[in-house]
């Protein structure tokens, strides 16, 4: 039996908020963490991600059993939590350390998500072009600790968030309630 093969996924979907509680309930995923990649300073803040000067993206980073877990649908559930017709961000946070980005660290994830993306553009739901990004994995920073797991330490006002900013709405109008 042996130890378990985590593999790491790494998206970038608007709000690190909203990103993590829908992998952090599946079976075989061992930790979220909310951070910041894709960008050019080392350590990056909250605040100067969102200055729009580092380049970062807003982004979870997803620890997984690819044998309980896989890849494939770790990437269904993605698409079902953005607008990836959206080149501006995401609902009302705007700017682009909130565009949605798949970061790849390896050959296989690289094609299964360029795979799945023409999937969506094909069979989706949606009639405007998929715009999210397919970008190799670059070094990704944990987000202050205040931001780790919003959803349990602040559930009103992430629920809130959710709602206010028209997340919830798009889901169940194109993904059900389920989502």
């Amino acid at each position: 039996m042996g130890d378990k093969q985590y593999e790491k996924a790494t998206f970038a979907g608007g709000c690190f908020w909203c990103m993590v509680k829908p992998f952090d309930e599946q079976p075989g995923i061992k930790e979220v963490i909310s951070g910041y990649t894709g960008g050019n300073v080392k350590n990056p803040t909250y605040q100067e991600v969102c200055s729009e000067t580092t380049g970062h993206y807003e982004a979870v980073q997803i620890l997984f059993d690819p044998q309980v877990f896989p890849y494939k649908k770790l990437l269904e559930l993605y698409w079902q939590q953005i607008d990836p017709t959206d080149e501006g961000g995401q609902f009302y946070d705007r700017g682009q350390s909130y565009q949605t980005a798949i970061f790849y660290h390896n050959e296989t994830q690289k094609q299964l998500a360029e795979e799945s993306k023409r999937m969506l553009e094909e069979k989706g739901p949606f009639t405007k072009p998929i715009v999210t990004k397919i970008l190799p994995a670059s070094d990704f920073y944990p987000a202050e600790d205040y931001h780790q797991h919003y959803y349990k330490k602040n559930p009103e006002r992430y629920e809130a968030y959710q709602t206010g900013s028209g997340r919830k709405a798009f889901i169940k109008k194109h993904w059900g309630e389920s989502k």
